[in-house]
């Protein structure tokens, strides 16, 4: 049983809301959530009327009936996008709606469905979403991914339990993870925890490193050019009108984009990767010029390989994240199978996708403007871990300085 369950509940709620959404009055939030998730959602859109929201637009899934269609539907389903969910999407970016996720799946949900069908949805949903999904990258509006426990997805995290007590587990790891005691104090905690990493992303922007080199045991042997200027960011972002927001809750992490074109070796996952409903485990990744020349997984290879034939863009790297070995989730023990926990335990990369706001004046470059700045566009973006406790990462600076920026696994300043 978790205790203070109810008091820990709302504090999760007003964190979400005050924090990583920072709601302003007359706004209309959306949040994307599952049944499951009820009881925080129902929280969560009370906390937003709290902040003087207009209104607030709740889209509720099924993750069994999200399965069951996969499975079922004819296949051509998934090659099409109805104007009502494309219009949906047109409709919360004219309104410019801050967009609060809760996310909880099974991490295998889809395990056994045609990757072939998976493909397919991405492949018809992204053009169609692609303008509102810039926007959200480019910060225009406020977005936040929280997160909602279960059991299927604490029983993974939890071999050893069952039932409410994989839950509870999972309850009270994400609370201790999120800074939440129940009392009612985690919004003043996070102000000071995003004020302790902007000092750390200031320090990184202070060197504009020209190349970051990464090495570990596992046979990592990377290296990353960065662009002119490059911005590194972390903690929280701001939209054009100075609202400051946090995307992700719990984050750890300070990211930039790498050059599209600049990267070149081998990257090993040091953990394993919840995709699409799928698990992908043992894998690296090679590169040439930027782009994913070879691929091996022990375990989900096709699913990967899939993600990354999505389009061009998917074949290189749109995000460079850093993350202490010695963080609070990586602390926990705990292999959360959800990227929004991992990747904030582990120094990331991520395929595809960058973020605008990571070189100066990005949001406002045209998408060629933002290819010739070196940052990578594709419908997809897609996390993986690859920090151990030996990571070494060198950045090189333009007149050839080589500083330490990370030794056995954590930052060495």
């Amino acid at each position: 049983m978790v205790k203070d369950l109810e008091a820990k509940l709302n504090e999760y709620a007003r964190l979400l809301v005050e924090v990583g959404l920072n709601v302003q009055p007359g706004q209309t939030p959306s949040i994307e959530s599952s049944i499951e998730y009820a009881a925080l959602t129902r929280l969560c859109v009370s906390a937003c009327y709290d902040c003087g929201a207009r209104d607030v637009v709740v889209n509720y899934s099924d993750d069994l009936n999200t399965r069951e269609r996969f499975l079922r539907a004819d296949a051509a389903v998934f090659q099409e996008y109805p104007s009502y969910q494309k219009a949906r999407f047109d409709w919360m970016l004219e309104q410019k709606c801050p967009r609060l996720s809760i996310v909880g799946s099974d991490p295998e949900l889809l395990r056994g469905v045609d990757p072939a069908r998976i493909q397919a949805r991405r492949k018809a949903s992204g053009p169609p979403t692609k303008p509102y999904f810039d926007a959200l990258a480019a910060n225009r509006f406020q977005w936040c991914v929280g997160s909602y426990p279960t059991r299927p997805w604490a029983e993974k995290a939890f071999p050893d339990k069952k039932g409410q007590d994989a839950v509870d587990a999972l309850w009270d790891a994400i609370f201790s993870v999120c800074r939440i005691t129940g009392d009612g104090k985690a919004v003043e905690r996070w102000k000071e925890h995003i004020a302790a990493t902007a000092r750390r992303a200031k320090a990184l922007n202070e060197y504009q490193f020209q190349t970051l080199r990464y090495t570990n045991s596992l046979g990592t042997d990377l290296t990353i050019r960065l662009p002119e200027d490059h911005v590194w960011a972390g903690g929280s972002d701001a939209t054009p009108g100075g609202v400051e927001f946090v995307a992700n809750i719990p984050t750890e992490e300070i990211f930039t984009a790498p050059r599209w074109d600049g990267v070149d070796g081998r990257a090993y996952a040091a953990l394993p990767l919840a995709m699409d409903g799928n698990l992908v485990k043992d894998f690296y990744l090679d590169f040439k010029g930027g782009r994913i020349v070879d691929v091996h997984a022990g375990v989900g290879e096709e699913y990967l390989r899939r993600t990354i034939d999505t389009d061009e863009g998917a074949h290189y790297l749109g995000e460079v994240a850093l993350v202490p070995y010695d963080s609070p989730i990586r602390n926990t023990g705990i292999l959360f199978y959800e990227t929004l926990f991992d990747e904030n335990a582990s120094c990331h990369l991520a395929f595809g996708e960058a973020y605008p706001s990571c070189v100066r004046g990005g949001e406002d470059m045209s998408p060629e403007e933002q290819k010739a700045a070196g940052l990578n566009r594709s419908i997809t973006h897609v996390d993986f871990m690859v920090g151990t406790a030996d990571l070494s990462i060198v950045g090189v600076t333009h007149d050839g300085r080589e500083i330490p920026v990370f030794v056995d696994g954590n930052f060495a300043f």
